[in-house]
Formats: structure tokens, sequence, C-alpha cells
């Protein structure tokens, strides 16, 4: 089976008004990798599932992860999985050291802040619930991605008023034609 992009979602999994879920209806040929429990993740688990999406594809994909899910791409890259990716996308992630983040979340402390093996770019908002913006940026940071801040776009997701989100995907785009 061909793939070429591996979306990634989040705790909860992303709704039908969620930029993830418009894109892959738009991208048949892309897949959302599947998680046993998106409401109870736990970080070993979500790895190796992860890692079953990514061994599935022809040759190393593009990882579109939100939230939780960037945690866990980097928690992937730290597994010592002999898989390659082509590069990640990473959109608002979940700093999941912060008092307030979700206790649903198991296993994912501590914040991974080891360099990514592969190209990455980061995108955060300057009001997201669940990551300050310097945060953000220091995350990026540590992982060797390239850091994009959108503005106040909140956790940007549906909720948020990212369905369609175009610029993104151009942005995406963009990133895959640079790899």
């Amino acid at each position: 089976m061909e793939c070429d992009v591996i979306i990634l979602a989040g705790l909860w999994n992303s709704g039908p008004q969620h930029w993830q879920t418009m894109w892959e209806q738009k991208h048949p040929e892309w897949r959302r990798a599947a998680h046993r429990d998106w409401n109870n993740p736990e970080c070993d688990e979500w790895v190796a599932e992860v890692d079953a999406a990514i061994a599935e594809c022809e040759g190393p994909p593009v990882l579109v992860a939100h939230s939780l899910a960037c945690v866990t791409v980097a928690k992937w890259a730290a597994s010592g999985s002999p898989l390659k990716v082509a590069g990640a996308f990473l959109v608002a992630p979940s700093d999941v050291d912060a008092p307030a983040y979700p206790a649903e979340a198991v296993g994912f402390q501590p914040m991974p802040m080891e360099k990514l093996p592969f190209p990455s770019i980061v995108m955060a908002s300057s009001n997201d619930e669940y990551v300050t913006l310097e945060r953000a940026r220091a995350i990026a940071a540590a992982w060797g991605s390239r850091f994009v801040e959108i503005g106040e776009a909140g956790h940007i997701n549906g909720a948020s008023g990212y369905g369609e989100w175009p610029e993104g995907e151009r942005m995406l785009m963009e990133f895959c034609r640079q790899l």
C-alpha cells in the first residue's frame, strides 16, 4: 500500500469539523493512524500504533500530527524503531508537563526534548490552552524544528475555527515539496 501522508490525531481524536478530518476527506490517499483508545491514551500503545501505521507504508511517509500526537511523534522518534519518516508537520504540540494538561493521557511525561532525526515544522498559536507560546518555541528548538507562530488561533482545531484551514494545507504542501 502506498502511503505518503499519515494523519495523527491527538487526545479525543479529531472530529468532523477539524482540519485533519477535512484534509483526509479531500485527500483520500492519506490515512489516519488508528488508536485503540482515543480518550484514555497510553503512550507506549500509541507509539506502537504509530509504528504500525508507518510500517504499512511503501516508503517513508510525512506525519501530520496535532496536539498530543506531536508528543507521540517525538516519543516514537526516540523509541528506536528502524522505520523512517520523510518529515513531520507538527501542529499545536501539547505541553504534557503542564499542570493543567488532561490526566487522561498516561505515560507521555516527561515532555520529550531530544532532536528529531527528520525534518520537522512546529506550528503554534499565541493563545493555545495546552501550551504557552514560549514553551512551544522551546519545544520546537529542542526538536530541531522550524517554528511558525500563527497568531491567536487557540488550539488550532475545529473548536477554535480551524476547519478546512487552507493556509495550513498550503504550508504542509510547501513543506512536502521541500522534502
